[in-house]
């Protein structure tokens, strides 16, 4: 017995536990709760990219459409690694937090224009639907080449200016707690 809207209900189980995985392997990677939220801040932006390249092309969201949007969270969660790795490399060296980003999108702007230039071109064919039996999978290509495009140009800008807000939040907080350990370990006046 099949329900009726179930395969929509399972589909959008399969790109939340995508984000769930995606976020605790970077939490694990970075030491930090924070910097993966700004690592997967990127992620809804692909997810435009991927609805305008399927609205354009007159496309449906389908079950290959949804393992392109799990394919794009990988390879849209990697350029933001790349960018907030650097950055942090930067900040342990001493530069300071505005340096290290702009370092960073110096350094790693062409890796990631590279990437994304040869996941277009290699998910052409496939979003063109050539060959047999390719226009059931076109949707695929069509979501990964439209999230890459709108991704890789809002990444380079949103994840910097994210990163920014959160490292400040989380000196922020490492400062309150080192106020708090150095109040603790006070000894008390004597009256």
């Amino acid at each position: 017995v099949e329900i009726p809207g179930t395969e929509v209900v399972m589909q959008a189980d399969l790109v939340l536990l995508a984000v769930i995985f995606i976020y605790l392997v970077l939490a694990s990677q970075f030491g930090s709760f924070f910097h993966p939220v700004a690592i997967m801040a990127s992620l809804p932006l692909s997810i435009v990219g991927v609805m305008l390249a399927l609205l354009l092309t007159k496309t449906t969201l389908n079950i290959f459409s949804m393992i392109g949007i799990v394919f794009l969270m990988g390879l849209v969660t990697k350029n933001a690694i790349l960018l907030v790795d650097f950055a942090n490399r930067g900040v342990r060296n001493g530069l300071d937090r505005h340096a290290a980003l702009l370092a960073a999108g110096q350094v790693r702007l062409r890796p990631i224009l590279m990437t994304t230039a040869a996941m277009i071109f290699g998910m052409l064919p496939l979003a063109l639907g050539l060959g047999e039996g390719a226009e059931q999978q076109a949707p695929m290509g069509r979501a990964i080449i439209g999230g890459v495009i709108t991704s890789t140009l809002l990444t380079l800008v949103v994840v910097p200016v994210i990163y920014t807000y959160i490292d400040a939040f989380e000196q922020r907080l490492k400062a309150r707690r080192r106020g708090a350990t150095v109040l603790a370990h006070q000894p008390a006046d004597k009256a």
